[in-house]
């Protein structure tokens, strides 16, 4: 018979998991050769890669700060779940590959289309501003000058070389992390715990300082001629709290399924508390940054949020703030909501969901641009492609969580405080 210490709950990919992952990738595939070989949606199709590569990343860098801040705080609440988490940190060197693979392809294949000047040139389908042959060169039909001053960041070889950084960094560093846990779970003792302690802090100190740049990159860069000194830690808020989202539905998910048994409606009011609060912080950085550009009105910062005010974006764009801040706001205000595991349920898919229209914001303006009319800005590409890395994540994560000997760190130093914690 099971207690709560025995913590002896496998969990196997199969049966309807497996099933409708599978059918949500083979949906995703149909959808990626759909947009290639129509002729007409193949930018299309490397924004929405982009933007699913970049989310499903993001999402995975988040079980590494979420697990690298339980450590660093000596936060006793989260050791019982901090499985979780670290199931999402090991999968982030494929997501990192997709993200990588996305760029590259982007950046190398072109294609024919009209530059900002009008005229007809050979561009590539992601980052069309700056990574045009010639761009920063004097004379030349592509020659920019404003992209001319920002060529010395700006250019492919550097550009590259700072995504393989971010993207190595975080991995190695997630990597170990769930590494000194499993020998923790094999050994006992302090050893590993002090190892996961300094790993966090170095993981800390790397992504506090690169997580601004790596938005900047894979991102911002779309708009070449905007920038915002905003835009990265705005890009955090978004990072941190559909992470946090995926945490905790996994965690409900498991939970109805019959797993991590001794996870109590305490632990998820602590989720419900953080998704709340970071949303409310995602809202301040949106409004700062949308209101000091609005109040200072100068063109070359105006531009980026008025062509997400012309007709074809704006309902989106109204659509973003509401469900991303109106929704936790409230419903999530009240202590019972927190604590009611249906209604947190449908706040993450709603958030995530959410999240998912923010990036879109960011990106499909600037990389592709407006459609014939509002409701066709989103449609069968953006859903199949979504659909297909949410199918690629149930199967990456219940994999990753499958490999895991305990469901719950044996040996960690803080785990009975997290097993009776109460609030």
């Amino acid at each position: 018979m099971k207690t709560l210490d025995s913590f002896d709950n496998h969990i196997e990919f199969k049966g309807p998991a497996r099933t409708w992952s599978l059918i949500f990738i083979a949906i995703g595939v149909v959808g990626i050769a759909y947009g290639f070989l129509s002729g007409t949606n193949t930018e299309r199709t490397f924004a929405n890669l982009l933007l699913m590569g970049y989310y499903f990343t993001c999402v995975c860098i988040c079980g590494i700060f979420f697990c690298a801040v339980q450590y660093v705080a000596q936060a006793g609440w989260s050791a019982s779940v901090i499985r979780i988490p670290q199931a999402i940190a090991r999968i982030l060197p494929y997501a990192a590959t997709i993200l990588f693979i996305i760029i590259c392809a982007g950046l190398f294949v072109t294609h024919t289309g009209v530059n900002e000047e009008g005229k007809k040139t050979v561009m590539p389908y992601l980052y069309k501003l700056w990574a045009l042959d010639g761009v920063a060169t004097k004379g030349t039909p592509n020659y920019d000058s404003v992209i001319a001053a920002k060529a010395g960041y700006l250019n492919i070889k550097f550009f590259l070389a700072r995504i393989i950084f971010y993207l190595v960094s975080y991995s190695v560093l997630g990597w170990l992390l769930v590494k000194y846990s499993n020998n923790e779970d094999e050994l006992g003792g302090m050893h590993n715990y002090n190892k996961s302690f300094k790993i966090s802090v170095l993981f800390l100190l790397i992504f506090g300082f690169t997580v601004p740049l790596f938005a900047f990159d894979t991102i911002m860069s779309i708009d070449a001629h905007w920038f915002s000194t905003m835009f990265g830690w705005y890009n955090f808020a978004a990072l941190w709290v559909s992470g946090l989202s995926t945490i905790t539905l996994v965690i409900i998910l498991l939970k109805q399924k019959g797993h991590l048994e001794w996870i109590t409606t305490d632990h998820l009011h602590n989720f419900g508390q953080l998704i709340f609060g970071f949303s409310i912080f995602w809202t301040y950085l949106w409004f700062s940054q949308f209101l000091l550009t609005w109040y200072a009105n100068l063109p070359e910062e105006a531009a980026y949020f008025y062509k997400r005010w012309e007709p074809e974006f704006k309902p989106w764009f109204w659509l973003n703030i509401v469900i991303n801040f109106v929704t936790p706001l409230f419903v999530l205000m009240s202590r019972d909501s927190k604590r009611m595991m249906k209604v947190l349920k449908v706040v993450c898919i709603i958030l995530i969901c959410g999240h998912w229209l923010d990036y879109w914001q960011m990106i499909m303006p600037g990389a592709v641009g407006s459609q014939s009319d509002w409701f066709m800005e989103i449609g069968p590409i953006e859903i199949s492609i979504f659909l297909g890395f949410v199918g690629l994540f149930i199967a990456a994560v219940l994999t990753s969580l499958s490999r895991f000997k305990s469901l719950a760190p044996v040996n960690h130093p803080f785990l009975q405080e997290s097993l009776h914690h109460h609030i």
